[in-house]
């Protein structure tokens, strides 16, 4: 096998444990009911205490780890070794920008998930106007983000697998200068 197999075996443990907790923050979905207060001139939010705000929190940092060690890993594609031309190079620089796409979409609805998540409204409406709306996040936000961790799992492994077969048994030929006697 090309490359290290202990760096795709982190890249794979790490954005593998970022998908399932993204899935946790599906499952962990917060809720909120209406109450009103004693007097019953106020109506607020109670919120259930829920584990996504956290989940979805860690998700994120181990999705950024997991793209971080494949960048130095490969030293960012474009800084690193000579490649070898061919299909393994295109496949990598393909797979590269791929990679990154589908961790930037997985980062910004885990974020916006973290942040509909913690959002918490509190005392807003007088008992006699409309009921305050009990925001929480939609499950969509993390389903989504969990898609796209997986995308990003399996296109950074496919690079780094692909950017190691091309920098493999590749060597600038050294240029040669005759110095003969005149």
């Amino acid at each position: 096998m090309a490359g290290s197999t202990a760096v795709l075996a982190a890249i794979l443990l790490v954005d593998l444990a970022a998908f399932g907790l993204a899935i946790g923050a599906v499952q962990s979905h917060p809720s909120a009911r209406l109450e009103t207060d004693e007097r019953k001139e106020w109506t607020y939010c109670v919120y259930r205490p829920d584990a996504a705000t956290a989940l979805g929190g860690v998700a994120l940092a181990l999705l950024l780890v997991g793209q971080a060690v494949a960048v130095f890993a490969s030293r960012c594609f474009c800084c690193g070794a000579a490649l070898r031309p061919g299909g393994a190079r295109a496949c990598a620089l393909i797979l590269f920008l791929s990679s990154w796409v589908t961790f930037i979409v997985a980062e910004a609805c885990l974020l916006a998930g973290l942040v509909q998540s913690a959002y918490h409204t509190g005392y807003r409406r007088v008992f006699f106007e409309n009921p305050p709306d009990c925001a929480t996040v939609r499950k969509g936000t993390f389903v989504a983000s969990a898609a796209f961790a997986l995308f990003t799992c399996v296109l950074t492994s496919a690079y780094y697998y692909c950017f190691s077969k091309a920098r493999v048994n590749f060597h600038r030929q050294q240029a040669t200068i005759g110095m003969t006697p005149l």
